[in-house]
């Protein structure tokens, strides 16, 4: 296997799929809508199994979720999708919220999608939002000292793969500006964040396993149909609620599939 990372640079990911490809590999696999969009572009030829890419008819990497064509197949983890939920469960754990700030990186290609899908929550919900943009770390920091000023109750941190990479940071400055968070991933609660709700990415690394391993036997991508997650986990750190002194309702915490303590 050949691993190539662009820790959270997306202006990297394009040189890193060429190089993939000029080696010959047998398959691509990605995580990610950048990574996704780079292999597809590098090649017509070598299947791409894809993890994580938001919609992906709308992005051109498949015809059909059903029926994908071409080179490339994989899972849609729906987590722009997701937002709604992630906003429902702020309301259940701070009745009353007024603005809550939601926090995205301009440069990530699935930006438009997040803002849409962001954006049609807080109309739903009739829910006051307030978008904060982060690409590098001055960005974060900025970002955290702004909510006081636009009078945030909550924040919302969307799934971004220069986000995850920073975690530790991200959960810190929650922690220092005293402001419930909400992430999109499990990784984020066991580092002290306050809840996470998505997908199960264990399952779906899982499944592009599973779909590389079907692909090196002989099938097409074309013909395997994109999984769409089903698999989904709400994690609390309990720590965290208690430091934050914030009361627990029964029903969200009857909901949890993992509580950290």
């Amino acid at each position: 296997m050949e691993a190539r990372w662009a820790q959270g640079q997306f202006d990297q990911l394009p040189a890193l799929a060429a190089e993939l490809v000029r080696g010959g590999v047998a398959v691509i696999v990605t995580t990610g809508l950048g990574s996704a969009l780079a292999a597809k572009a590098a090649t017509t030829t070598i299947p791409v199994v894809f993890v994580g890419a938001d919609n992906p008819v709308r992005f051109g990497l498949v015809a059909s979720l059903n029926r994908p064509g071409g080179n490339a197949t994989g899972l849609n983890l729906l987590t722009s999708e997701l937002t709604a939920k992630r906003l429902e469960i702020v309301r259940q754990l701070l009745p009353g919220t007024a603005t809550v700030a939601v926090i995205i990186n301009p440069n990530s290609p699935e930006v438009a999608p997040q803002l849409a899908d962001v954006q049609s929550a807080s109309r739903t919900l009739g829910q006051p939002i307030a978008i904060l943009n982060a690409s590098n770390e001055s960005d974060l920091d900025t970002a955290f000292a702004s909510l006081a000023q636009h009078g945030v109750d909550a924040l919302l941190v969307t799934n971004d793969a220069f986000f995850f990479n920073r975690l530790d940071h991200i959960v810190a400055l929650a922690a220092h500006n005293a402001v419930p968070t909400i992430y999109d991933r499990r990784e984020y609660a066991a580092a002290g964040g306050l809840i996470s709700y998505g997908p199960n990415y264990v399952d779906a690394y899982r499944q592009a396993g599973i779909y590389a391993g079907r692909i090196l036997k002989g099938e097409k991508p074309g013909d395997l149909p994109v999984v769409q997650s089903t698999k989904f986990e709400l994690v609390i750190n309990l720590k965290t609620v208690k430091a934050l002194g914030l009361n627990l309702p029964d029903r969200l915490l009857a909901l949890a599939d993992e509580v950290i303590e």
